[in-house]
């Protein structure tokens, strides 16, 4: 399988039809529609969504692009999705992640945009240990100018971005921006318990290396002093070659890892047929593209610490 082309949406005078037509944004599962006095927030994608909901509280209706279950990697989107684009006060998404939202928010939302891209410096897609470009990778590493979007797995990282968001929140609504500052304030506080009990849970493993599936942890395992060692390339619809599977098995061989990560949007293949080279059983790292099965980012993240901590042999 190869890396997609380019998504396809609405062109811009399309889209113009449908705002002179009146499409309202409409929930269809993945967020509330607005009611009397709330501001319409839409969200890319699963983390965005989590930090409009906790700092905007019942103030801001947030609506989500990406469906539960969908791979956020690959949104497209429909005509009532543009309108809800369109019709948005604030629109939170990360350009470079997601193309069909990029080109949506250009032609439709620019004035109300939010870029998490542009609130924490992203990592380069080569940065760090083995978190190195693979065969396959190349067409997603072109559409997100070589740099790595996951980093919403850094809990501080993720706080800094919820501050700033209620900044623009308060920018779109003066009359709640306090409400909006003490919200993040709150968040701020849990997301830092969070990255304590990571820093205490990570501390003395036997190992320190883990094998994913796709190179989605590059900032948790930079946070935290791990080493990642990716299969597939950022996206994980990038199929590797031969030659990386037989990489990877003799990297897992060499750091003896008893356990191969693979993720819930994606078909655990690939992470079966390492662990079956080299001894080792298969687990589910969570890199939250998506909404969990149950509970919310917090509760994703701790489940994460106790898989790495069992995987790691963690005291």
């Amino acid at each position: 399988m190869t890396v997609r082309a380019p998504r396809r949406i609405l062109t811009a005078a399309a889209t113009a039809l449908l705002a002179a037509a009146g499409l309202t944004a409409c929930a269809d599962g993945t967020g509330g529609a607005s009611g009397p006095g709330r501001i319409d927030v839409v969200a890319a994608f699963y983390p965005l969504q989590f930090l409009a909901e906790r700092i905007g509280g019942d103030t801001v209706a947030v609506s989500n692009l990406t469906k539960p279950g969908a791979e956020p990697h690959d949104l497209e989107l429909n005509p009532r999705q543009v309108g809800q684009v369109v019709d948005a006060d604030v629109v939170v998404y990360l350009s470079g992640f997601q193309p069909a939202v990029d080109e949506a928010v250009e032609q439709n939302g620019g004035d109300r945009a939010f870029d998490v891209a542009g609130v924490t410096p992203l990592r380069d897609a080569a940065a760090g240990g083995h978190d190195h470009d693979h065969e396959g990778e190349a067409g997603h590493a072109e559409e997100s100018g070589g740099k790595d979007p996951h980093v919403w797995l850094d809990p501080t990282r993720l706080a800094t971005i919820g501050d700033k968001l209620a900044e623009r929140l308060g920018k779109a609504d003066p009359d709640h921006a306090a409400d909006y500052t003490a919200r993040a304030g709150a968040l701020r506080t849990e997301l830092t318990k969070l990255d304590t009990e990571y820093a205490d849970g990570l501390r003395t493993c036997q190992r320190r290396e883990i094998v994913t599936s796709h190179t989605a942890f590059g900032y948790l395992t930079e946070r935290y002093q791990l080493e990642q060692i990716g299969i597939s390339g950022l996206t994980p619809e990038s199929e590797p070659s031969p030659k990386r599977l037989a990489e990877v098995a003799e990297e897992a061989r060499e750091h003896q890892a008893g356990t191969i990560f693979f993720e819930t949007l994606v078909s655990p293949k690939v992470a079966e047929t390492i662990a079956r080279e080299v001894g080792a059983k298969t687990a589910v790292l969570d890199p939250l593209e998506g909404p969990p099965a149950d509970g919310d980012y917090l509760s994703a993240m701790r489940t994460n610490l106790q898989t790495l901590r069992t995987a790691l042999d963690c005291s």
